[in-house]
């Protein structure tokens, strides 16, 4: 207790705290993306529980990591030397999620622009297990996501608290923009090949990043908000023009 209290009356930890919630949110927003896509090909009324059932386990998962402190920053200890390259776990790791995004990211796109057509007694059938496979791809990206999130965690503060908060922080705002975000991507179906293409550059920086290529975030994240900006301003002009050809009509 008198540990919590001397840590509450430091500058610094708040400091730690607020960057590290900040980095929090900024990470959890490419784990946002890939659930948005994915819970959006479910039914309708399954899309928000998975949401929900894909953060929640997406916090238990983090909290879970975190106890294991020292076992995650062992991750990051070469095991594998490969034609003079080293890997850590933490390295095939992501590198396992980079390609499974790509592989992701392509399939969707594929069928976006080359839809194939399903019959409604043939959707209804498989329902369940859509959703199994949904939850069962958004854990296999969480495991990704979290591992990062801890490991950059683990780097910025020693003090578990901190990282704690910091975590559940960075959930409850996953949690809250969830839905929005989802509709959102859903309401403009060109925003959907945008988010796509954003799933393949995270995609190819993990890659990157596990052959031991650092990719610094703020770039990444620089060409998606540009990106976004160029795609709110397209919308604007649609809806511009079709409130004009409503009006003359």
């Amino acid at each position: 207790m008198e540990y919590l209290l001397e840590l509450a009356a430091s500058p610094t930890a708040w400091v730690a705290l607020a960057t590290l919630v900040a980095m929090e949110i900024v990470l959890g927003i490419d784990n946002l993306i890939f659930i948005s896509i994915l819970t959006n090909k479910l039914p309708e009324q399954y899309r928000s529980k998975a949401r929900r059932v894909g953060i929640s386990m997406a916090l238990v998962m983090r909290l879970a990591l975190l106890s294991t402190v020292a076992w995650i920053v062992q991750l990051t200890e070469p095991v594998l030397d490969v034609l003079g390259q080293s890997f850590s776990w933490k390295d095939m790791i992501l590198i396992a999620g980079g390609l499974f995004l790509l592989w992701k990211a392509t399939t969707e796109i594929h069928h976006s622009v080359d839809p194939v057509a399903q019959e409604d007694a043939k959707a209804t059938s498989t329902i369940t297990l859509g959703f199994a496979a949904a939850i069962g791809q958004i854990l296999l990206l969480d495991i990704v996501f979290s591992i990062d999130s801890i490991i950059t965690a683990v780097g910025m503060t020693e003090h578990l608290p901190i990282m704690i908060i910091a975590v559940i922080s960075a959930v409850v705002v996953m949690m809250v923009a969830a839905d929005p975000l989802a509709r959102f991507i859903n309401d403009n179906p060109t925003v959907v090949m945008l988010a796509l293409g954003f799933l393949i550059m995270i995609g190819m920086t993990l890659i990157a990043e596990g052959f031991g290529v650092h990719v610094p975030k703020g770039y990444v994240y620089a060409a998606m908000a540009f990106s976004t900006a160029i795609e709110v301003l397209n919308i604007l002009s649609r809806r511009a023009r079709l409130k004009r050809e409503e009006v003359s009509a």
